[in-house]
């Protein structure tokens, strides 16, 4: 990254963490944000998730706009905490670049709250909605419902599972999907229909 970049990063995911309070005072009746209490399905075994998620799909956010090839590496750094790391390139022409990120998960949530931190000063919410029962894909969520990703263990997923998935951030986690983009993984799939549109060509 330039010496700017950082900096820029920063004053984008500040802006990320007010969009869902945005959201909620725009809404007649606003969700409840999760409770350290509330479960949605099974709890998360930390070990089987830790390791490479590539981001199949999202609703575009200012910090992950328009990036190509986005990977979290997940690692535990100790007990509840993990360490996390975000690669991605604004265009398959263009160098690697990544984020750091650190994250304290909720066990008192079965694992599926997290609060992570980018650059040490900016915390964020984030929800493990629901994972595959081997592992294999997982949905996670932002409170305000306005945001979501589909995760997957490989970079390719059959479009009948990736519409499945996208259904139910839809109807069985109140996500508004109208938005959500495919995130180009390979060159080939860069201007297909449906995919996210890489910053630089």
């Amino acid at each position: 990254m330039s010496v700017n970049r950082p900096l820029r990063a920063v004053l984008l995911l500040s802006t990320l963490s007010l969009l869902p309070a945005c959201a909620f005072r725009h809404e007649a009746k606003p969700a409840p944000a999760p409770t350290t209490t509330e479960r949605v399905g099974p709890a998360i075994d930390l070990q089987r998730f830790m390791g490479t998620w590539y981001v199949i799909g999202r609703v575009p956010n200012p910090v992950e706009r328009g990036h190509v090839a986005s990977v979290n590496e997940y690692r535990l750094r100790g007990d509840q905490k993990v360490a996390i790391t975000y690669r991605y390139r604004n265009g398959f022409s263009e160098p690697q670049e990544e984020l750091t990120v650190r994250a304290s998960v909720d066990e008192d949530s079965g694992n599926h709250n997290w609060r992570t931190w980018f650059y040490k000063i900016v915390p964020t919410h984030t929800r493990v909605l629901e994972v595959a029962p081997d592992y294999s894909w997982a949905l996670v969520g932002y409170p305000g419902r306005e945001m979501a990703w589909i995760f997957a263990r490989q970079p390719d997923m059959d479009k009948d599972l990736y519409k499945d998935l996208a259904t139910r951030l839809r109807d069985e986690y109140g996500v508004n999907t109208d938005k959500l983009k495919r995130v180009p993984q390979h060159r080939e799939q860069v201007d297909r229909l449906g995919y996210e549109v890489p910053n630089v060509r």
